[in-house]
């Protein structure tokens, strides 16, 4: 799920000159915005704090809380970020933007019944507004409502046709719901606007997968893994197409890639100790699947009839 921050500031041009202690809300308001810029989010806090203790107009007063707020995500302080985008809603409650903006941190906090409200609102008030329908639809799908959220993504790109993470968000509803297809048609356009989308081509990978076509997503692993050289769950989704297609050594690399880049993955050293099996390498593969059940020791039942199986000499 991609969600999209809007983060959009009020630039007032009338605050004091560069080096000055301000003397108005608008020049704290600039010179909060300035430290923001820098990275010194506890100075803007207070420039932004001071500046709405002078009561400005509303305008400037709903800016300084939506952009303290802001800072305020910045700094992880998620309970100072709601209540300052509520105080903005209050004083300007015709601003979709804080309403927006509040909608993306309840949905971060998985608290969607209220990030849906937020993003209506949004929408009721800014009906263009692309990024709503977007994040509305990944609250939707959080919720299970995957229909709902297919049409709010298609609303979303019906406004914005290069809209690359509605493309993605959509593919893996889609996905989600086994209409594999269409995740894979999504899953292209967004590669087409963005060829750079990593974990586009993970997932095309990996619906082509379920496709059984694994040339084609061995190709996207591939793909991902040029973007990605140290990411160890690409490697690990690679070696199980290699396993599916019989590429015993192909196979065996990746899992053992995957152990080296996460020697806490449980799952690779199993799978690697199949391969081992195959294989003829009994002892190598004696040692990972000890490995394996040491991490995770409910992969001993997953994997109680292939030890059997190996150990009465039969064929895995």
């Amino acid at each position: 799920m991609k969600i999209i921050y809007l983060l959009a500031i009020l630039i007032v041009t009338c605050g004091a000159a560069s080096g000055q202690t301000p003397r108005t809300a608008e020049g704290f308001m600039d010179r909060g915005i300035e430290r923001q810029g820098k990275g010194d989010l506890d100075g803007a806090i207070e420039d932004y704090t001071k500046a709405i203790s002078l009561k400005p107009q509303a305008m400037v007063l709903a800016a300084a809380y939506n952009n303290r707020a802001n800072a305020r995500i910045a700094r992880n302080d998620v309970a100072g970020a709601l209540a300052d985008y509520s105080k903005a809603i209050e004083v300007v409650p015709t601003d979709p933007e804080n309403y927006y903006n509040r909608g993306v941190v309840f949905l971060n906090k998985s608290d969607y019944e209220h990030a849906i409200a937020d993003f209506s609102k949004a929408i009721e008030i800014a009906p263009e507004l692309a990024v709503a329908y977007n994040n509305r639809a990944n609250a939707r799908k959080e919720k299970g409502d995957v229909a709902g959220a297919i049409s709010d993504y298609d609303k979303a790109i019906e406004l914005k046709p290069k809209y690359v993470e509605a493309y993605y968000n959509r593919g893996v509803a889609r996905q989600g719901r086994d209409d594999l297809d269409g995740a894979i048609r999504d899953y292209t356009a967004a590669l087409e606007i963005a060829p750079n989308f990593t974990d586009a081509y993970v997932n095309r990978g990996q619906a082509r997968q379920s496709k059984h076509d694994l040339d084609g997503a061995i190709a996207d692993y591939d793909a991902a893994l040029k973007l990605k050289t140290d990411e160890a769950g690409i490697y690990f989704a690679r070696a199980t197409a290699r396993h599916a297609k019989k590429d015993l050594n192909g196979a065996l690399a990746d899992y053992s890639r995957t152990i080296e880049l996460d020697p806490g993955s449980a799952q690779a050293y199993a799978n690697r100790a199949v391969i081992e099996t195959l294989q003829g390498k009994g002892p190598q593969a004696d040692q990972d699947f000890d490995k394996a059940f040491k991490i995770d020791p409910t992969l001993k039942v997953r994997f109680k009839e292939f030890i059997d199986n190996r150990r009465r000499g039969s064929k895995p």
